[in-house]
């Protein structure tokens, strides 16, 4: 009656480490047996390794159409299986048309087929100008929207105001649906890029923590008056956690995330010229960051994504070692969960931890709660087994990313993923893709009935 069992001393389900077999049968998890209970299916012996549910990223730019050369979905969700993540949600840029109309949304769903190695969602843009395409948007299956508040990085995903987004907010809080926000509020400068472009001192002079503090002051404020899901992406800035732990503790929606690259490296360990470390915001001081940490353990932090955000090596400036000019973009996706799992376990978090910043919290962002991001009966099995002692050392010919720039390279990090589940199915096997185009789009299940679609199936939108 069962496909499949998973054998684990080791399981990491939502009330702890347990010993236990879980039975798959079509796609999803039945039950979670006893360790010995005998069944009339394959029981696959786990031995001493752990077996966690899926990561799920809701913060990737897979830049496909138009920028495939930067990334693409093909390479993307390869690099995704090859580390444990069975679910992502692509960013509205950097792809070219930027995914903030319907008929965007169309081109980046033709884009998608046949290409899916994991699941994949959209989030959609807000941009100005764009506020009657967000409900046709919506009912066409979009998660959430997602807006910047200074300069994306290119041209055609320009800022919101605030203006714009008090248009939008009354809308998403209607549906329940998130706004995600880029939070910096910037002063336009351009006195930094006179000094020495090489130096990481000066690129983290540029972008001040005031400029997150403040945007993120403004979001609080809106997220208050209309009751809107408010989602912070990617915070760097400790200085802005007690508005944030405030506004929590008022019951406002407001949820936020960091990015393991400000958990694992300190800004007074880059290097001059070493473009891989730019991102926006930026990597901050050791203080900051153990600060982060400590707001991760409190919960002031809900989650962990990546903000995989590749670029070609020429515009990364890895040659010339020009942060004035850079892209501000970090390439980590295959790397989320070692990485996290190194840093982490030396400050005495253990695997459910990582369950929750990894699987568990960043479902409810994208509203997969009730199927994805937990080892429990009737969730979907999407799930990793993770080697929790083993390590390696992060090699450009192991990554499967398009562009293997990254600040990981070269460091030994500790978990190896030895194999990665989709929906029950063996898809990746210590370092072998095992089945291929087996990824679902999925499309928002608030709305209308719940549609999802296997990555080779054409895909049209009524």
């Amino acid at each position: 009656m069962f496909d499949l069992a998973l054998k684990s001393k080791y399981t990491v389900t939502p009330d702890g480490i347990a010993e236990a077999l879980v039975l798959l049968k079509d796609g999803r998890i039945t039950d979670l047996a006893p360790l010995h209970t005998e069944v009339s299916c394959e029981i696959v012996n786990l031995e001493d390794n752990y077996l966690f549910p899926g990561v799920i990223d809701p913060h990737v730019h897979i830049n496909e159409p138009g920028r495939t050369d930067w990334e693409g979905f093909d390479t993307a969700t390869k690099a995704a299986l090859a580390g444990g993540i069975t679910t992502l949600v692509d960013m509205p840029l950097n792809a070219s048309p930027v995914t903030t109309t319907v008929e965007n949304l169309k081109q980046k769903l033709r884009a998608a087929e046949k290409k899916l190695h994991t699941n994949c969602g959209f989030w959609g843009g807000i941009v100005p100008g764009n506020g009657s395409e967000i409900e046709p948007l919506i009912h066409n299956g979009i998660l959430g929207f997602k807006a910047f508040l200074t300069h994306s990085g290119i041209d055609d995903f320009p800022n919101a105001t605030e203006a714009d987004l008090r248009k939008v907010m009354p809308v998403l809080a209607r549906y329940d649906l998130p706004l995600l926000v880029h939070c910096e509020l910037s002063v336009n400068s351009e006195d930094w890029k006179k000094n020495d472009k090489r130096s990481y001192r000066n690129y983290l002079a540029s972008r001040p923590k005031a400029w997150e503090n403040e945007a993120i002051t403004l979001m609080i404020r809106l997220c208050e008056e209309f009751n809107c899901r408010t989602h912070i992406v990617h915070l760097s800035s400790a200085e802005a956690l007690y508005q944030i732990a405030e506004a929590k503790t008022k019951g406002l929606p407001l949820t936020v995330e960091t990015g393991q690259h400000y958990l694992f490296f300190n800004a007074e360990e880059i290097p001059d010229g070493q473009t891989q470390f730019k991102c926006a915001p930026p990597i901050r001081e050791k203080e900051n960051n153990e600060q982060l940490w400590e707001a991760l353990k409190s919960g002031i932090i809900d989650f962990l994504a990546t903000d995989h955000s590749p670029a070609p090596p020429d515009l990364k400036q890895i040659r010339t070692g020009d942060f004035t000019t850079a892209w501000g973009g970090i390439a980590s996706l295959q790397y989320a969960f070692p990485a996290l799992w190194t840093a982490a376990k030396k400050r005495g978090f253990n695997p459910a931890d990582l369950a929750k910043w990894l699987s568990e919290n960043p479902a409810k962002l994208a509203g997969l709660q009730h199927r994805k991001g937990k080892i429990a009966k009737g969730y979907d099995a999407d799930l990793l087994v993770l080697h929790p002692e083993k390590a390696f050392t992060v090699l450009e010919a192991n990554t499967h990313h398009r562009h293997k720039t990254s600040p990981y390279n070269g460091l030994e990090l500790s978990g190896v993923v030895e194999q990665t589940y989709l929906a029950g199915k063996k898809v990746y096997d210590q370092g072998n893709f095992m089945q291929l185009n087996q990824g679902e789009i999925l499309l928002n299940d608030n709305i209308n009935q719940r549609h999802s679609l296997k990555g080779n199936t054409v895909y049209t939108i009524n």
